[in-house]
């Protein structure tokens, strides 16, 4: 079995005249936790975006495990074509910090809706581990309700059981908590951490720094697209190495 779940390299990128992601590498490794911390603009949404298919690579490679999405030809990044992007599609699941759910569908048709249609699974069998999700997410009762309806954070979790309901080999999660308040935040962290204990290997985008610290196995601090600094978790957070990371995390702590 092969370790790298994902593995982005010399990751290119720029809008424009200007350049977002500048030779990024990231691997993350089966069961690891890995939270990338830093300024708005350094780049951190855009080589999330970039690793989901959202955006393209100018320059790069991208693999999930032994499927080669992007490779580099020198002259710019190029995409497998043929069912290569679908496969890679099913190997990740991405929670956007504003939940983007059917806002017509109820709790259970937005989790069901992916696994019926697209992997055509019994609606019974999709329903069947629907449930065992509502449970894990503290969601029971919530089933036939739309979510206007919900809290923010009923919202975030029902997003999050969406995109394990599809078995994901790795999970996304772009700022989870940044449309939250502090208590709504506490639940969806919990979930994350509960997530985290099972082994699910995940990146997460955010400005949550002691929640960072607790979970992640690893943290990622990006500024002007670059990765200026990666180590374990406690060192990045607690003694990070580079001038820059100690002046972005003093700030952020002031």
């Amino acid at each position: 079995m092969i370790n790298s779940v994902m593995n982005i390299s010399n990751a290119r990128k720029a809008f424009g005249g200007n350049e977002v992601l500048k030779d990024i590498s990231l691997e993350v490794k089966r069961g690891e936790v890995v939270a990338i911390i830093g300024p708005s603009g350094g780049g951190k949404s855009t080589l999330l975006r970039c690793a989901t298919l959202l955006e393209t690579l100018d320059g790069g490679s991208l693999l999930f495990g032994d499927l080669a999405v992007a490779t580099d030809a020198g002259s710019g990044a190029v995409y497998a074509k043929g069912d290569v992007p679908r496969q890679a599609r099913s190997r990740f699941g991405l929670v956007f910090q504003n939940y983007n759910l059917f806002p017509h569908y109820t709790v259970m048709k937005n989790i069901t809706d992916a696994p019926i249609r697209v992997l055509k699974r019994p609606r019974e069998q999709a329903e069947a581990r629907a449930h065992e999700l509502i449970a894990q997410m503290g969601l029971v009762g919530n089933e036939n309700k739309v979510p206007c309806e919900l809290s923010g954070g009923q919202q975030q979790r029902v997003s999050i059981a969406r995109a394990l309901v599809l078995d994901p080999e790795i999970l996304f999660f772009d700022e989870p908590t940044s449309a939250l308040d502090p208590e709504l935040t506490a639940e969806v962290l919990r979930v994350i951490k509960d997530l985290a204990a099972q082994n699910m290997t995940m990146v997460i985008v955010t400005h949550a720094m002691q929640f960072a610290r607790d979970v992640a196995d690893r943290v990622v601090f990006m500024d002007g697209g670059r990765i200026v600094e990666e180590g374990p978790a406690e060192q990045v957070i607690d003694h990070p190495r580079e001038q820059r990371t100690r002046e972005f995390l003093s700030r952020i702590e002031g």
